[in-house]
């Protein structure tokens, strides 16, 4: 899979790695940007030095629209530049998140064959489509809000659940199959599980009630269908 990062990349877009996505001192030598550069990686977890082309392993992977539609999501989500509101920056996180995942239930509309994953995507498209009309609003209006939280510090509690989250899903990411329903099932699965963890962050760190009530109802659903796409799986290993 092509060079990209998920909301790494796009912390590192908006700020949180200085010395590599600023040029506040491009006064100082060649040398001196590079080891700053290097410091702040390495403080931040390497972020900068991710390489969503490791997702794309697998025997299918260079074929796969299911990867490429997650690096297209992907590179929209390392482009937004983070605020330093805890409401306003998931929001339009979830919102990019959210068409990734209408993007990849219409891909196994079209490509799938099983019935069971072919009404989860209707379900899944139906659901995240609605919140993304819902959560619109509500990330316009949050554009005003003040900071609340450090997304330049690495150890700031939300920077670190939201860089978590991603850290996860990255080392989750499966290998790609023959089977369109089989890679559904799998991609799905680990990114209701990132969208989770997301929403747990809101929850814990997010101060506007509409949008904490959101993150919720994302949690019961995704967690739920979570447990549908493992069941199935464990009833489908030959098409793996």
């Amino acid at each position: 899979m092509k060079k990209s990062a998920f909301f790494l990349a796009a912390l590192c877009s908006g700020s949180l790695l200085v010395a590599s996505c600023s040029s506040d001192k491009t006064a100082d030598t060649t040398t001196t940007t590079t080891e700053t550069t290097a410091t702040d990686a390495t403080a931040s977890g390497d972020m900068a030095g991710m390489d969503h082309s490791k997702m794309a392993e697998g025997s299918a992977a260079g074929d796969s629209p299911l990867m490429a539609s997650m690096n297209d999501m992907m590179g929209k989500m390392s482009a937004m530049k983070m605020k330093g509101n805890t409401d306003h920056d998931f929001a339009h996180m979830m919102l990019e998140h959210h068409k990734g995942a209408v993007a990849m239930a219409d891909i196994e509309l079209r490509d799938g064959k099983d019935a069971t994953m072919k009404q989860l995507a209707e379900k899944i498209k139906a659901d995240q489509q609605k919140e993304i009309g819902e959560m619109a609003p509500i990330a316009e209006r949050l554009d005003s809000a003040p900071s609340n939280y450090k997304p330049m510090d690495p150890a700031d509690p939300f920077t670190s659940k939201m860089k978590a989250s991603m850290d996860d899903m990255m080392k989750n990411m499966p290998k790609m199959v023959a089977d369109p329903d089989m890679n559904f099932n799998m991609m799905m699965t680990v990114h209701h599980q990132s969208a989770v963890d997301m929403a747990k962050a809101e929850l814990a760190h997010g101060k506007d009630t509409k949008l904490k009530e959101m993150a919720q109802k994302m949690i019961d659903a995704q967690q739920k269908e979570i447990a549908e796409f493992k069941a199935w799986h464990d009833k489908n290993a030959d098409k793996m």
